[in-house]
């Protein structure tokens, strides 16, 4: 077994629907409109909501022989009853324990709309508001840009138009590194245009639910419990990984190598753990089913306020224009993917995966008081999705009108393939220039963002350590060119192979390094610390 530290949380583009959309100018709004669209009566019936229950059994049985994925659990709840909850498969590949109803998966950023109801409880007791300025909670946050910093809110933050890029402190998290070092770095990042650009962002949806969690004078990780998990009754949910680790019946994560699954990684993803390290089971995710389409009221208890809960299914942001004059576009709310369909019922979803080994989905139709969660123990291929468009593709229209097993893997293996590098170091080139002698190259080598990067030579070859000084991370270095190395990175984000380039200076001693691969946004440049 491969044991990893947490990289990003993978989502960062993982709602399949939006997936290809590119990113469009959305028009700043100075006030979140709470209250829902106007309503439309339900259009389905009992019997058609019933048929695709009946179902269900069927189609995730298919699948699951399609893709070989080892386990998976559903729930549906409609008119505030659990009618669907199953568990299927295994936890782990090669071992006999069951999936139940119990079972625990790893959410990934399914954690998003859980996330954003705990700040709706936040809300609601008017400890803090949808448009407060975060600096009211965490005067010492900044962002790169003074007036970002004095104005971004806990609604541009958790509807990812604060202008932080994609990806922006996913590295860091990959090598290691804990969220308050994380979100201290933060002001390094450059920005996009403050309200009216859309980069989905682990980070700056983690720093909203942290200015909710500080309003409210706790951890995020007490806030989620006391505010949400214990008075639902969600018994098994968490957002700390150790929680998940001590469940006895919980769901080993897998990826597929070579057409077979295997459980070849850890994923510790605390340090976003608003943003994805949320874990649960299929029970539980059903009574938060119920609290959603409930508007904040289960069992006749009002848990969230109404009003605050509407906020998060509102459109905020355009992740892209329509791809025809004939379609519509998608919008992101706080933490939900929002749509209208033909009938102009309001749809809410969002999915969630990590690359080393976990997909997810919730999906629902407020309006016919229907709603699916889907949890699988396999990498994104699309099986969580293709279960839940299934299910609302039949409860409409009697079956499947179109493939959407085999319409979401052409969906993630575009996406895979947008993921590949875009430099190749295999094979060596045969007029490969020798490197210096090792002992020039090894030092200290410091940057503000990543921190220090030690360059040593151990048993004939170079090595480099990066991130926390108690636990950095170290990979070995192998000869490219010249003065370039090559290392295998780890984490989500992890490609097969990447660069080191050492740079001289004009006496010809180095002078510093780059990483290509943390090269993003300029943050990637070493440079060497002299003796003093």
């Amino acid at each position: 077994m491969r044991s990893i530290r947490p990289g990003r949380t993978t989502c960062r583009l993982l709602f399949a629907a939006l997936l290809l959309a590119a990113s469009a100018p959305q028009a700043p709004a100075a006030e979140v409109a709470p209250t829902p669209p106007a309503f439309v009566p339900p259009l389905l019936t009992e019997r058609q909501v019933a048929r695709a229950v009946a179902s269900l059994d069927g189609v995730v049985g298919g699948a699951m022989t399609r893709t070989g994925i080892p386990g998976v659990a559903v729930a549906v709840v409609y008119r505030d009853e659990i009618v669907y909850a199953r568990g299927f498969g295994v936890r782990e590949v090669g071992r006999p324990e069951p999936v139940d109803t119990d079972t625990v998966f790893p959410l990934a950023s399914v954690s998003k709309p859980i996330a954003s109801t705990v700040v709706a409880a936040v809300v609601g007791r008017g400890l803090i508001g949808w448009t407060d300025p975060i600096r009211t909670a965490l005067p010492a946050q900044a962002l790169s840009d003074p007036y970002v910093t004095a104005n971004v809110t806990m609604a541009d933050l958790l509807s990812h138009r604060s202008g932080l890029y994609t990806g922006a402190g996913d590295l860091l998290e990959d090598i290691g590194y804990g969220r308050a070092y994380i979100l201290s770095r933060l002001d390094r990042q450059p920005l996009d245009a403050f309200r009216s650009s859309y980069n989905y962002s682990n980070y700056g949806y983690t720093l909203g639910a942290e200015a909710a969690a500080s309003a409210a004078g706790k951890s995020w990780e007490d806030l989620a419990e006391d505010a949400l998990f214990r008075p639902l009754g969600m018994t098994r949910s968490s957002f700390r990984y150790a929680d998940y680790l001590a469940h006895g019946n919980r769901a080993r994560i897998h990826v597929r190598r070579d057409g077979k699954w295997i459980a070849e990684f850890e994923r510790d993803p605390d340090p976003q753990a608003p943003a994805g390290g949320a874990s649960a089971s299929i029970a539980d995710l059903a009574r938060y089913l119920r609290l959603q389409l409930g508007a904040g009221t289960v069992d006749g208890k009002e848990l969230v306020d109404a009003r605050a809960l509407a906020a998060t299914h509102a459109p905020h942001a355009i992740p892209g224009l329509p791809r025809t004059p004939l379609s519509r576009a998608g919008f992101y709310g706080l933490g939900w993917n929002v749509g209208y369909d033909d009938a102009g019922r309001l749809e809410i979803s969002h999915a969630g995966a990590f690359f080393l080994g976990t997909s997810t989905y919730v999906g629902l139709i407020p309006g016919e008081r229907l709603g699916i969660a889907v949890v699988t123990n396999g990498q994104p291929i699309g099986v969580p999705e293709g279960i839940a468009r299934s299910f609302f593709d039949i409860a409409e229209n009697g079956r499947p009108t179109v493939d959407w097993f085999g319409l979401f893997d052409r969906v993630f293996q575009a996406m895979y393939a947008a993921e590949q590098a875009p430099y190749d170091y295999a094979p060596r080139p045969a007029d490969a220039r020798p490197p210096l002698p090792l002992d020039a190259y090894a030092g200290h080598y410091d940057n503000d963002y990543y921190g220090p990067a030690v360059i040593a030579v151990d048993g004939g070859h170079l090595t480099m350590a990066m991130g926390p000084e108690a636990a950095p991370t170290t990979w070995r270095l192998s000869p490219y060119d010249g003065d370039t190395f090559t290392f295998e990175p780890v984490g989500e984000n992890a490609v097969p192979t990447a660069g080191v380039s050492f740079r001289r200076a004009p006496s010809g001693a180095v002078s510093r390094l780059v990483v290509d691969f943390y090269d993003r946004n300029g943050l990637g440049t070493f440079e060497r610390r002299l003796p003093r």
